[in-house]
């Protein structure tokens, strides 16, 4: 499926990249833009991993979001809306949805806001989480500017609330989690 044999080619030296259909954007253009925020977000799920080892079932959960992150950025890399390539769909979406209720059910409602804190993973899960609604912001105004897939930004925006109950999950279910005290350092 895929082949890169050089890795170094050069072709961007001149601030140009291109697209999957050969199309060469420049490197700041809204969709580069969208796509760079995707892989962030990706990367960021990278080092959420490293903390889910001995999690098999969280560990598993954050892989499937990684490739789904890879099928985003093929979707966002071929432009139109057609479904003749590999698109970011609905089923993706809902399959966030299910997770995030399973978890949610074990955990108890909020009284607060939580702080990004509380275990390393659940910090790792929340910076994940913040660099997926960039992506989610990017992908918006992509959306606003041409024709996207519109399950692109369903899918961040179900990612960074699957991100935000799974800091909770990894922080024993909530009773870790680190919670807002308005005005307490006045």
């Amino acid at each position: 499926m895929v082949k890169l044999d050089v890795i170094t080619t050069r072709g961007g030296d001149g601030g140009e990249t291109s697209l999957g259909d050969g199309t060469r954007l420049r490197k700041d253009t809204l969709r580069i833009e969208a796509i760079g925020a995707v892989d962030e977000a990706n990367a960021a799920l990278g080092v959420l991993r490293l903390h889910l080892e001995q999690d098999a079932e969280a560990a598993a959960m954050v892989a499937r979001l990684q490739n789904d992150l890879f099928d985003l950025g093929a979707d966002l890399c071929m432009p139109g809306i057609g479904e003749d390539r590999l698109r970011v769909t609905d089923a993706q979406c809902l399959r966030l949805e299910a997770e995030v209720a399973a978890m949610n059910a074990a955990i108890p409602p909020l009284r607060s806001f939580v702080l990004p804190g509380g275990s390393a993973g659940a910090a790792a899960a929340h910076v994940a989480r913040t660099v997926a609604r960039r992506a989610e912001r990017r992908v918006v105004t992509l959306a606003a500017a041409e024709p996207l897939n519109p399950a692109a930004a369903r899918y961040l925006n179900r990612l960074s609330d699957h991100l935000f109950v799974l800091s909770r999950r990894l922080n024993d279910n909530g009773a870790a989690d680190v919670v807002w005290v308005p005005g307490a350092t006045r």
